[in-house]
């Protein structure tokens, strides 16, 4: 069976909300650096520096990985991951369709996780590269059981 989707733009503020989510859970350790650069203060109790230095060194970081995410929305060679693009998905790739000509198929090993939130299936390919689809672009339930499926399969889904 082949899951075929509706055509689907993702937004440029989902790809911003997604990525830096993404971002977030993979380098979740920066927290607790920016929480030891803090706890210096036990040593030198008299200087609030460490909290600055941390609190500062912190907004720098969401501050840089905005920055990129916002950057790859403006960028010519990333406009593809914003126009109208439609799904097929089977056992074997997952093809992304510009029209009914053209298409790119991407094996199942290109795809690091996936995970399900309340709204849309999330394949995240690397730091800043995911394919977002939301359970709107689905034809029927089936599919998005077949889907379930198959990412258990593959591993992908618990």
């Amino acid at each position: 069976m082949i899951v075929k989707t509706k055509k689907y733009k993702l937004d440029t503020k989902t790809y911003l909300k997604l990525g830096l989510l993404n971002i977030f859970k993979e380098q979740w350790w920066v927290l607790l650096i920016a929480v030891g650069i803090a706890a210096l203060t036990i040593f030198y109790p008299e200087t609030i520096w460490f909290y600055i230095i941390a609190v500062v060194g912190l907004l720098l970081y969401v501050l840089f990985w905005v920055i990129q995410f916002v950057g790859v929305t403006k960028l010519e060679q990333n406009k593809i991951l914003f126009e109208k693009l439609s799904y097929e998905i089977d056992s074997r790739q997952v093809l992304i369709k510009l029209n009914q000509k053209q298409g790119m198929p991407m094996t199942w090993d290109k795809i690091k996780k996936v995970y399900k939130t309340k709204e849309a299936y999330v394949f995240v390919l690397s730091k800043a590269q995911f394919i977002h689809l939301p359970f709107k672009i689905f034809n029927s339930e089936n599919e998005m059981k077949f889907l379930d499926t198959v990412l258990k399969r593959k591993e992908y889904l618990t």
